[in-house]
């Protein structure tokens, strides 16, 4: 009662890895929303007493006054709590958007962590970006930072097959193999993680 509940959803959030997601709470979710309405109603009845005893609501100074009082701040408080608790989430999820889904779908692990509503929230904003850098003709997702050189080494950290044809060859991706390649070609496996940057 009075927040302990929704201080541990933001809680729980801070205590991750930042940047990751753990898998939505929506039990304890749900039982700060119940809290809220438990609130709420309590809010509403000391209200109607208050009225009903004609007092005025803004200014009488009772022990009804003083409990609606706290019931309004905790419902408040949870509020924010809640609020902080998706906000924080849709942030990750829209890095997730411009780091690795616009080429391709999340790997199941990170999709298991989403909510129903997280999951068609991160579909529609991918689908949002797709959009926009269609209608530019021009992908907005690599370059974040401007390169040195057009150019980079890679090595291919998982089996990617051979076929697979990029802006200026095609060549055989085989796990552990190095490459030379435009580093717009390979910025979405790296992102992806099934290649890495070689440096120095």
């Amino acid at each position: 009662m009075h927040g302990r509940k929704a201080y541990e959803l933001v809680k729980e959030f801070a205590n991750g890895d930042k940047g990751h997601l753990k898998i939505f709470n929506n039990e304890l979710f749900e039982q700060v929303i119940e809290e809220c309405n438990e609130h709420h109603n309590a809010l509403q009845s000391l209200i109607r007493k208050m009225q009903e005893e004609g007092l005025e609501v803004q200014t009488a100074r009772n022990a009804d006054h003083y409990g609606a009082f706290i019931h309004h701040l905790s419902l408040i408080r949870n509020k924010r709590c809640l609020m902080a608790y998706v906000h924080n989430r849709a942030e990750i999820i829209r890095e997730l958007a411009w780091k690795v889904g616009l080429l391709h779908e999340l790997p199941g692990e990170i999709q298991e962590k989403f909510s129903d509503l997280e999951e068609q929230y991160f579909k529609d904003h991918s689908k949002s970006l797709k959009s926009y850098m269609s209608q530019l003709s021009l992908d907005v997702n690599v370059d974040m930072v401007p390169p040195k050189d057009p150019y980079i080494k890679v090595r291919v950290l998982e089996d990617l097959g051979s076929g697979i044809i990029l802006s200026d060859k095609s060549a055989n991706f085989a796990r552990h193999s190095m490459h030379f390649l435009k580093r717009t070609d390979a910025e979405q496996y790296i992102a992806r993680g099934l290649m890495e940057e070689l440096t120095g």
